[in-house]
């Protein structure tokens, strides 16, 4: 009789739980080997289900990678609307959203690998997603710019301005190896007062 200890196991778990469950640990693993180095059954090994049982889920890697980018960045958007709630006027807005977004990125780095990783943008699928979430983003932030003069359109252009501004020097602290430690609140005050300093500067 075979040994019943050889065969995998898979804990039942609610479809909503498993689907949660398999979105943070298809997380992990695409921030470690990026969409195209990842493959669906090392999601579900490292999952501990079944290839079947992932597929009843997400019918492919791109659908997979799809909605963990949009969950991602609804947490990012998330963090930045909870992180200005208490700022008042326009400067305290831009500083406590870019404080938001570099706390964000710094203490959720394998989310901020997976959001805005540069080689997904030369792929067209996996672009869309990404643009589609720093268009959220940039939303939010051209809320928060007040010159005198402009118009939505150039508002929303300087609003992405900000955005990248935080995305490369967060992409770029994490890849010194630095997290949310020492000097990284420090970092993201000077950051946020060359934004502020930017947009100050902005005459109509």
């Amino acid at each position: 009789m075979a040994d019943t200890n050889d065969r995998p196991t898979t804990t039942r778990l609610p479809a909503a739980e498993r689907r949660r469950q398999l979105l943070e640990v298809a997380l992990q693993v695409f921030a470690d080997k990026g969409f195209y180095g990842t493959s669906m059954n090392e999601v579900a090994e490292a999952a501990g289900v079944t290839k079947p049982v992932l597929y009843q889920h997400f019918t492919s890697k791109e659908a997979l990678y799809r909605e963990l980018v949009d969950e991602l960045g609804t947490r990012l958007e998330r963090a930045i609307v909870e992180g200005v709630a208490d700022a008042d006027g326009p400067r305290q807005q831009v500083e406590a959203g870019f404080h938001a977004y570099f706390r964000w990125a710094t203490r959720e780095g394998p989310a901020f690998r997976v959001l805005f990783a540069e080689h997904n943008r030369a792929d067209p699928v996996l672009a869309t997603a990404i643009e589609k979430v720093e268009s959220a983003v940039a939303d939010r932030v051209a809320g928060f710019i007040e010159v005198e003069g402009l118009s939505d359109d150039e508002r929303q252009v300087l609003a992405y301005g900000v955005v990248g501004l935080a995305e490369s020097t967060s992409r770029h602290w994490l890849g010194l190896g630095l997290g949310p430690g020492t000097g990284a609140d420090a970092f993201a005050a000077q950051v946020a007062q060359l934004a502020w300093s930017g947009l100050r500067g902005v005459r109509r």
